[in-house]
This record gives structure tokens, C-alpha cells and sequence, in this order.
């Protein structure tokens, strides 16, 4: 009978099958965390998008339903300040644009915050004791941290790098999820900022496993079996899948993005800067050709997206996703078109048939 051939993670965050669905924001719902964890394996809710009495909300609907162990995801970057003259800088060079469908320059918008994580957020951690707590960007402060810790909760975070794997297990974290170039939405890059030099799934992740002794996750054009046992093979302890996800039933994905993500091709998505002022991996549409993908006069995260605003519901109105972040990996294309929890049991039962072929080749 096939087996998994390291079950470090499933005994770590306890839990049956070693998939992890990535915390989206913005797409992933409570109710695509609870059935991944369902079916065995550790459903994420992200919060960057959330405030505290909302995350609250989303984790007592996720403990009703279920007793399995769930991961909440926090960004910890450093909070910019948003600079006038950066921005009048941003929306110049978005003037074309502007004048094109009649809009103000000047107009503003509310576009979505990204909060990092705080003693607020702690309170909801402390409070509501999720069995695992990833970061993104790095981790908060030793103090924060280490209340964190105190909890009881397992520490994961991203690394683009070894160096940033390595980095994190320094300072405390229980896993390392290994962040392919392959991976949709934003980077986790924290130690380094240039994009030319990403690394991609299957040649950071083995560096990643020989460099540190804390499990490895992998993460970054994932998408069905075959991919879960490469991960396997190149020392990975579990896997971290997101754009599969986003054809569920359960995730919170407008009918733009959904087209988008129907039609992308392998070569269809970039790494750009310019949907919130940091990289992160989206569907090619027009924005990014024409002023992208990596612009110098994006201002600083997350306040890219207040110039766009106008533009975004101007053309969404319209039907179009020329001016949205339409966030996707590589392996869209890969991707089965599956309810939350099946597509969960459905990818573990196709890598563990993989696995049984393999052993029976070698026998």
C-alpha cells in the first residue's frame, strides 16, 4: 500500500494528508479552509484583508464545523507611508489611461489595505489558538513572535532563497515553505528584491532541504500528482497549492479573474509590481504590457492600487480585467476543476497512486 514518503508535516500540524491550501487574499473563503481540512488536509485563512473582528468571525465558523487544525497567514511587512509626490509621479505616468475613459486624475478611490501583523492580530491568536501561523514577508518582531510561540502555535513562513530559508528557521520558524518563482500572487521575497534572480520551484527546493533541518514545504506550480511527487522526491515534506484552488466552488473569485484563469496559457503570467507596488505573480493582461511588468513609478505597497482604483471599476464595469490583478501561478492550465475538499482527496490519492506505481517499478 503507498504511502507518504515523510509525514513530518502531517505529524507536526496534525493533519491526515500533507497538502496545504494557500492562504489567498482575497480569494480564499472560511468555507474553502473547512473543507480542505475536511478532507484531511490544513485549510489557510489569509488576513491581510481582514481586520481582527473578521478574522475572529471567519476562525469561530471554521472551529464550529470542524476540529481539525487550521493555519491563519499574516503579513508582516513594514507599513510605508504614502508619498505625495510618488504618487502624483504614479498617476502621471497612469494618465493615458485616465484620459481614455474620461476620469479625473485626481479622483481617489478606495482601493483594498494590507495590514501586518499586530498586537490586535495577537489577540485573535491568543484568543482562538490556531494550530498553525504562517507569515509572509518575513516574520514580525522577536516579541511578537514569540507571544506567538507561546500559544502553541506551529510558526511557518515563505523563502524565495535559501538565504531567506535559511534566515527562518534562525529565528524560530517550524517549517519553511520553499516559494517557487512558478507561484502565483505575491512573493514572500523579504532579504532580497531582485526578480531576475527567482528561483524556481524544483531548483530552490532541494537547496532549500539541504541547507536547513526543519520540514520543507513546497510551493509554486503545483497542481495535481504529478507535481506532489516530484516535490516528495526532491525532499519536500508537503506541498502548498494555490491556483488549483481558485476553480473551487467555495472561492471568492469574480467572473474576470475566473475567464482569465480558463483561458491562460503556460506563458500567460508575469511577476509585476504594479497592481500594489510589490511583486507578485499575475495573468498578463494589458497594464502589465504596456507600463510593466516591474515599473520604477509604482509607489510602495500597498498604495499602488489607490492610483488604479478609478481605472480597475471603470473597466470592470465594462467587463474587462485590463487594469486588475488577476493572480495566478504557472500551473494554471494543470489545475482540476473540483469542489475544495474533493480536489483535496482527489490530488492526494493521485500522487499516493504515483508513489505505488513507482515502488512497483522498482521491485
Amino acid at each position: 500500500m503507498a504511502h507518504w514518503p515523510d509525514d513530518r508535516i502531517q505529524r507536526l500540524f496534525n493533519i491526515k494528508l500533507p497538502i496545504i491550501q494557500a492562504p489567498m487574499a482575497g480569494s480564499s473563503t472560511t468555507e474553502m479552509a473547512i473543507a480542505v481540512a475536511l478532507a484531511g488536509g490544513l485549510g489557510s485563512l489569509p488576513s491581510a484583508q481582514m481586520t481582527p473582528a473578521q478574522l475572529t468571525e471567519a476562525l469561530l465558523k471554521f472551529r464550529t464545523a470542524t476540529t481539525a487544525s487550521v493555519n491563519v497567514n499574516f503579513f508582516c511587512h513594514a507599513p510605508a507611508v504614502n508619498d505625495p509626490l510618488v504618487d502624483r509621479q504614479w498617476r502621471k505616468q497612469l494618465e493615458p489611461y485616465y484620459v481614455e475613459f474620461g476620469i479625473d486624475r485626481e479622483v481617489q478611490l478606495a482601493s483594498a489595505n494590507r495590514a501586518p501583523f499586530d498586537d490586535a492580530y495577537y489577540a485573535v491568536v491568543e484568543a482562538l489558538r490556531p494550530e498553525v501561523v504562517s507569515f509572509h514577508f518575513g516574520l514580525p518582531s522577536y516579541l511578537l513572535l514569540d507571544r506567538v510561540k507561546s500559544t502553541g502555535a506551529k510558526i511557518i513562513s515563505s523563502a524565495t532563497t535559501v538565504r531567506e530559508a535559511v534566515w527562518l528557521e534562525e529565528h524560530g520558524c517550524d517549517a519553511v515553505i520553499a516559494m517557487g518563482s512558478e507561484a502565483g500572487g505575491h512573493r514572500g521575497n523579504f532579504l532580497t528584491h531582485d526578480m531576475a534572480a527567482q528561483v524556481g520551484t524544483m531548483s530552490l527546493l532541494p537547496q532549500v532541504v539541504d541547507a536547513v533541518k526543519v520540514p520543507v514545504i513546497a510551493a509554486g506550480g503545483i497542481a495535481d500528482g504529478r507535481g506532489i511527487v516530484a516535490a516528495f522526491s526532491l525532499g519536500a515534506a508537503a506541498v502548498q497549492i494555490g491556483t488549483a484552488y481558485l476553480f473551487s466552488p467555495e472561492a471568492k473569485v469574480s467572473k474576470i479573474h475566473r475567464e482569465a484563469l480558463e483561458n491562460i496559457w503556460d506563458d500567460g503570467t508575469a511577476v509585476t509590481n504594479v497592481f500594489t507596488g510589490r511583486p507578485a505573480r499575475g495573468v498578463l493582461n494589458r497594464l502589465i504590457r504596456e507600463i510593466g511588468p516591474l515599473s520604477p513609478l509604482a509607489p510602495a505597497f500597498p498604495f499602488a492600487a489607490g492610483g488604479l482604483a478609478p481605472l480597475r471599476a471603470k473597466a470592470e464595469a465594462a467587463g474587462s480585467g485590463d487594469f486588475t490583478n488577476l493572480w495566478s501561478g504557472q500551473s494554471a492550465r494543470l489545475s482540476p476543476r473540483l469542489p475544495s475538499g474533493q480536489l483535496t482527496e482527489n490530488l492526494a490519492a493521485d500522487a499516493l497512486s504515483h508513489f505505488s506505481r513507482l515502488a512497483a517499478s522498482t521491485q
